[in-house]
């Protein structure tokens, strides 16, 4: 049996012109750049995907914090999240991604409530999307 999903989102992306691999993103009002590298061949002129990607997940964590934070009154004064992204042989000598997340929290918090923030980050949907894998389906229009 398939979930109807509440919401379905959307970004569109398409050539910007600007060298080989540039594009426009448009995601609701937002208009960003993406490209590649200059030593891949692109001229660089935003974030490639995979910085969008992590940006994605050290978005999420911070916000999924905030959140949780926000409803239970945990003087959070500040939180910040590093995101690195490296390729590891897996178990089956399969190149497997690898993220590793370095969180940062400021203000007064107990060790309890700096141990509750972790695990919350741990709970943020696309960490939960990232770790249970996606299907995707593609169709030419």
């Amino acid at each position: 049996m398939n979930a109807t999903p509440a919401e379905t989102r959307e970004v569109t992306v398409g050539e910007s012109g600007l060298g080989p691999y540039g594009q426009i993103v448009v995601a609701g009002r937002h208009v960003m750049g993406a490209d590649e590298a200059e030593s891949l061949g692109g001229r660089d002129t935003g974030p490639d995907p995979y910085a969008f990607l992590m940006s994605g997940l050290g978005c999420c964590t911070a916000m999924t914090m905030r959140m949780y934070a926000d409803q239970k009154g945990i003087p959070l004064r500040r939180s910040s999240v590093t995101v690195r992204h490296s390729k590891q042989p897996g178990t089956d000598g399969k190149p497997r991604d690898r993220f590793e997340r370095l969180i940062t929290l400021e203000g007064e918090l107990s060790a309890e409530q700096r141990e509750k923030l972790l695990a919350i980050a741990n709970k943020c949907p696309v960490h939960q999307t990232l770790t249970r894998g996606s299907d995707i389906d593609t169709a030419l229009v």
